[in-house]
């Protein structure tokens, strides 16, 4: 049926368009004027090579093959933390219908700038008025030009910042690495400079991404803290339904997504949504999240909290929020 209305459509359009006048042909369209090429602002138009490679906009066929809706620059970016939770928020935020969202990290304000808006823009899905475009690129919060470029594309950017008790977020990190580098040294020895004195050996990426305090230093040069929300990654686990809470009223959303969209998987030990986006079925978040840490040396452990804990008040005190750590 729909091809036969396709039919039937096309040739209505291309022998009904000689009949406005019998014996004289219809005068010619004008062409239509070409939109800008890249305005810098999110909500614009797509971009002119888009644009120029799509059908004409205004044909129920362009409707219906490429989706309606316009690709916009994000208003809202997950900026961090590695191995925080920034996944699992992400996917339960596309439950909710006013929240579409790139899935693969784009990595564009840290590996791919130099690529333009243009690039990254055609990289996010459509939208309606009234939808909000997302991503998420956990290496941003600790990117020292990050906060610069999103505040030039945008400074009314809306940031999200996931944490999670910098020590157990450290453990985390390792045990990726390790699953995929099985020979690499043991934790113990990634930790200190010198384990003798006990100096912690901050250069190694998984020690410096949790100094939470000196991080967020760099992004309040270029947005006030009201527009950073802080998720907690333990209570993303405890209490899902309740982060999410915030983070909808963040985004000026509808609170849609509420604890019917969620049951705890107790094999995985995290919580798991009823039904995906686009989905009937239960989806829990893959085999990669979730692994079973090796077990370390408790006063490595010990000696790690001691050293986050100035940090980790510091932290405290700029967003003014407790995160229990200590």
């Amino acid at each position: 049926m729909l091809f036969l209305w396709l039919y039937m459509f096309y040739s209505c359009a291309g022998s009904c368009a000689g009949l406005t006048t019998r014996g004289s042909p219809a005068p010619p369209r004008a062409a239509p004027p070409l939109p800008a090429l890249l305005p810098g602002e999110p909500g614009e138009e797509s971009s002119l090579e888009e644009q120029r490679a799509a059908p004409d906009a205004g044909s129920p066929i362009s409707s219906f093959f490429n989706g309606s809706g316009t690709k916009r620059l994000p208003q809202a970016i997950i900026i961090g933390v590695k191995k925080g939770g920034t996944r699992a928020l992400l996917e339960f935020l596309r439950v909710h219908p006013d929240v579409r969202a790139v899935g693969a990290e784009p990595h564009f304000f840290d590996r791919n700038y130099e690529r333009g808006l243009a690039w990254y823009r055609d990289l996010m899905p459509r939208t309606l008025e009234g939808q909000i475009t997302m991503e998420k690129t956990p290496s941003y919060f600790v990117t020292k030009e990050a906060p610069a470029r999103i505040s030039s594309m945008s400074r009314g950017t809306k940031l999200i910042v996931v944490v999670r008790d910098p020590v157990t977020r450290a453990i985390s990190d390792y045990t990726q690495t390790l699953s995929k580098k099985p020979d690499i040294p043991t934790f113990e020895s990634l930790t200190f400079k010198n384990r003798t004195t006990g100096l912690i050996d901050t250069s190694w990426s998984a020690i410096q991404i949790g100094i939470y305090a000196k991080h967020l230093e760099n992004w309040l040069l270029h947005f006030p803290i009201g527009q950073i929300l802080f998720v907690s990654g333990e209570r993303l686990i405890s209490d899902p339904a309740g982060e999410l809470g915030r983070v909808q009223d963040f985004l000026g959303l509808k609170r849609i997504i509420t604890d019917k969209h969620f049951y705890f998987n107790k094999t995985k030990g995290f919580p798991c949504l009823k039904k995906a986006e686009g989905s009937s079925k239960p989806h829990c978040l893959g085999k990669t999240k979730g692994r079973t840490h090796p077990d370390i040396d408790q006063e490595v452990v010990q000696r790690l909290r001691d050293f986050y804990r100035p940090f980790n008040m510091k932290f405290y005190q700029m967003t003014g929020q407790d995160f229990g750590w200590d």
